[in-house]
């Protein structure tokens, strides 16, 4: 099977995304002020949200692509859906570890059994369980209807877990709009502060599509390969 070439705008999403992770790092280090009571760990912030919303985000893709296996019975939205959950479940991991390193000097504990972090574990168990659903399949269609379906379903955890903060009393600060009185790290953002954060969310969700894209392609292939054995064993 000859090699696909990588498209040119793959390409150019590689070097925004290089580009614009290299400029949020250096805003993160160099341009937004330290916090008066957190420190240097208050830093942990900016990478901690956009790890946090891409995950989230990444979730609510496989879902859209779910949609669309549903509809057309086409393996390349199957394919697009694998790819989010992997992507997603990886950046929400990393915004799990992240949220701990903040949390020990400010919580004085690593973990604690709060709404939001009793949630995001929630869903994250629910979309490691999405994997063990397929890897127990063998037919690929069979396997692709019921990751669909299982996606959709497993969605529910999404909102379930952005609105946590809203919906019960929770130390967990929350980044846009009012904190509870118990909140532990809330803090008001500087206009330096603010900008620094939409510039990390930015170069993530742009590092996201890179990684994503690569992955889809690296989906299609693997997908290319199980068809062709599937027709020698005919």
């Amino acid at each position: 099977m000859q090699r696909e070439k990588r498209p040119l705008g793959l390409r150019v999403v590689e070097v925004l995304a290089a580009l614009s992770m290299a400029g949020a790092l250096g805003m993160v280090l160099g341009y937004a002020p330290l916090e008066r009571t957190m420190g240097i760990v208050q830093k942990v912030f900016y990478f901690h949200v956009a790890a946090n919303w891409l995950g989230m985000l990444s979730f609510i893709v496989a879902a859209v692509a779910a949609v669309g296996y549903l509809v057309t019975r086409d393996r390349r939205w199957d394919t697009l859906e694998v790819a989010a959950v992997e992507i997603g479940l990886a950046f929400a991991l990393m915004g799990v570890v992240s949220g701990s390193i903040w949390a020990r000097p400010i919580w004085n504990t690593w973990w604690t059994w709060d709404p939001r972090l009793t949630t995001v574990t929630i869903m994250l168990l629910v979309y490691v369980a999405y994997f063990m659903l397929r890897q127990g399949i063998d037919d690929p269609d069979r396997r692709a209807r019921f990751g669909a379906v299982y996606a959709l379903v497993g969605m529910l955890s999404v909102p379930l877990t952005f609105f946590s903060v809203r919906l019960y009393r929770t130390i967990h600060p929350v980044v846009v709009g009012k904190n509870e009185p118990g909140a532990q790290g809330a803090f008001d953002m500087t206009v330096a502060m603010r900008n620094t954060l939409f510039v990390s969310l930015f170069a993530f969700t742009v590092l996201y599509v890179a990684l994503l894209w690569h992955r889809y392609r690296l989906g299609r292939a693997a997908d290319q390969l199980e068809e062709t054995r599937l027709r020698m064993m005919e």
